[in-house]
């Protein structure tokens, strides 16, 4: 079963990691309800959550293979502690997977609403 996940940097279409999930079907763009925000990294953004000064965050939404998910969390790097790969709210009302960013963001640069 597939599984829908939104993204919202360098995995985007026309970005330059985008190769890592070019395989999988584009569904459309989207944004999260107004309780996250995105912070610069250095080279790619880090989502996370906001619910006091949040944004909807700019981003597309994709049908997900199972291999395709496993491949994803290799480039989030899900099991060294970088990303988690979680439910969030699309400003649809809907409830997608996205990747969070754990680490800290102090002193990285706000990206505001798209990168």
């Amino acid at each position: 079963m597939n599984t829908t996940v939104f993204v919202y940097g360098t995995l985007k279409r026309g970005k330059e990691n985008h190769g890592w999930i070019a395989d999988q079907q584009f569904i459309t763009e989207a944004r999260t309800a107004p309780l996250f925000r995105l912070h610069d990294l250095g080279g790619y953004p880090g989502l996370i959550r906001a619910a006091q000064n949040g944004v909807s965050v700019e981003g597309e939404l994709w049908s997900v293979t199972p291999e395709g998910l496993a491949r994803l969390d290799v480039l989030e790097d899900t099991a060294g502690g970088e990303y988690e790969r979680v439910l969030i709210p699309l400003d649809s009302g809907d409830a997608v997977e996205a990747y969070l960013y754990l680490r800290d963001v102090s002193g990285r640069p706000d990206c505001g609403a798209c990168w």
